[in-house]
Parts: structure tokens; C-alpha cells; sequence
């Protein structure tokens, strides 16, 4: 026997779910049932859980750095810079 469960979450999250599982051929209901099964199976959750990604990351963490040291003169600051896009194609037809 079965029933019907309501579930609420994300559009977001539950497009890309659902984008996922059908590149694997599993719809999001079937998925739902395996990990519940897991779930009951193991007496844990059969996943590992993880935080999420680090933000900033670190590429964002170091040009923010970077930026830093040069608005306090500790790096020179030596890139160019424009007021408007006209500036800066002028500057690209210089080279």
C-alpha cells in the first residue's frame, strides 16, 4: 500500500533535481523513495552532508585581498582605469 505525501521546497532546487535525475533516467519521486528506503535500511541519513561552498570562494577571497592592498598602497595600483566606454575603446584602438 501506499500514500500521498506533500513535500515543499525550492523551485530552484527542485528543477535542478529533477534535471539531474532524469539525465540518470529516475524521476523525483522514485528518488525520494530510494533515499527514504536508505534511510530506513541503514537507521542514517545515506548521504553525506556537507556545507555549502565557502563565500567568498577562494579566487573572490584573494582579488578581494588584492583589491584591499591597493586602495591602502601596499600593492601598486598600476591598472587601468575609465570613466565611460568610450574611454576604454579609445584605449583599445591605442594598441
Amino acid at each position: 500500500m501506499t500514500t500521498a505525501t506533500t513535500i515543499r521546497m525550492d523551485d530552484s532546487i527542485k528543477a535542478q533535481a529533477t534535471d539531474i535525475l532524469e539525465s540518470i533516467g529516475l524521476g523525483l519521486n522514485a528518488y525520494v523513495n530510494l533515499a527514504l528506503r536508505q534511510l530506513v535500511n541503514q537507521r542514517r541519513i545515506p548521504f553525506e552532508l556537507l556545507p555549502a561552498d565557502d563565500v567568498p570562494n577562494e579566487e573572490t577571497r584573494r582579488a578581494m585581498v588584492l583589491a584591499e592592498a591597493k586602495e591602502l598602497g601596499i600593492v601598486k595600483d598600476d591598472d587601468l582605469s575609465f570613466d565611460d566606454v568610450d574611454m576604454l575603446m579609445a584605449s583599445l584602438d591605442e594598441d
